[in-house]
């Protein structure tokens, strides 16, 4: 059984090493183009005015380190020896590991616990809610897809809304800075005849965002998924995946080790059915 790693491509290629060392065959296959975006002047100032926020919820681990690449030299915010109270949000363990790669003092984490049913929007608020006042200000570090139109090229703030309509509705005020771009990958030949032969070739796609499956889509129209399988770490990209097509879905917590887990268990599967 080989295994498609189709996160943006650092986090790919780091997946493949991580499920490789695991004793899985894992290929990266990059669904998702993360670049810096071209003008950081909003997320220099955002910088300047940390102190102004009770909380700064990072929506992925690329929010987290595209927003520290624009850090001002003359910032020192969310180390052990900072005064701030202003905290930080990470939706996962994933997330909140970027966090801590860059720099973040742990006590100033807020996250879901490793053994939470779920890591999202909906599992970060029960652990902040209890934190925030009427009149608390939260920053929302986000991406925003790149469209690309026929006079120019623009960025539309992308994610979901269900986080900041909870902080509204207890009264907080919301600030989003856009920290990374994303787009679909220019494909090459190659990738795109590995994506055609993992379609029927008993091949497992690993999903970790509903972006991604939709820009597979786009650069293989009318490609039938009726053979593929897919592993999903959430149920929206899961329900996503069943909608493109896609015969088999399974639906994993996305740590490495439970997504490993979920993948070996398939891989048993697939050897023992006929």
């Amino acid at each position: 059984m080989r295994v498609i790693v189709t996160r943006p491509r650092r986090e790919a290629e780091r997946w493949e090493c991580e499920l490789s060392a695991l004793g899985l065959v894992a290929v990266a296959l990059p669904l998702i183009q993360v670049a810096p975006v071209a003008d950081t002047a909003e997320v220099m100032q955002a910088w300047q005015h940390l102190d102004d926020y009770a909380g700064v919820m990072f929506v992925s681990g690329n929010a987290v380190e595209q927003f520290f690449a624009a850090r001002p030299a003359t910032v020192m915010a969310f180390d052990a020896q900072d005064v701030t109270k202003t905290r930080a949000w990470a939706t996962g363990p994933g997330t909140a590991n970027s966090l801590l790669r860059c720099g973040v003092a742990a006590q100033l984490i807020d996250a879901p616990q490793p053994a939470a049913g779920q890591f999202d929007s909906e599992a970060l608020w029960q652990v902040v809610a209890a934190q925030l006042c009427p009149g608390d200000r939260v920053l929302i570090v986000r991406g925003a897809q790149q469209v690309t139109t026929p006079r120019s090229d623009r960025l539309l703030g992308s994610g979901r809304d269900w986080f900041a309509n909870q902080l509204v509705q207890v009264g907080a005020q919301v600030d989003f800075v856009v920290a990374y771009q994303r787009g679909a990958p220019a494909f090459s030949p190659a990738e795109l005849a590995l994506a055609r032969q993992a379609a029927s070739d008993g091949s497992v796609w690993l999903f970790s965002s509903t972006e991604a499956l939709a820009n597979l889509s786009a650069a293989l129209p009318g490609q039938s998924w009726n053979a593929a399988i897919a592993v999903a770490t959430h149920a929206r990209i899961a329900q996503s995946a069943k909608n493109a097509g896609f015969g088999v879905v399974l639906e994993s917590r996305p740590t490495l080790s439970d997504v490993a887990a979920c993948l070996k268990r398939l891989d048993q599967h697939l050897k023992i059915t006929p």
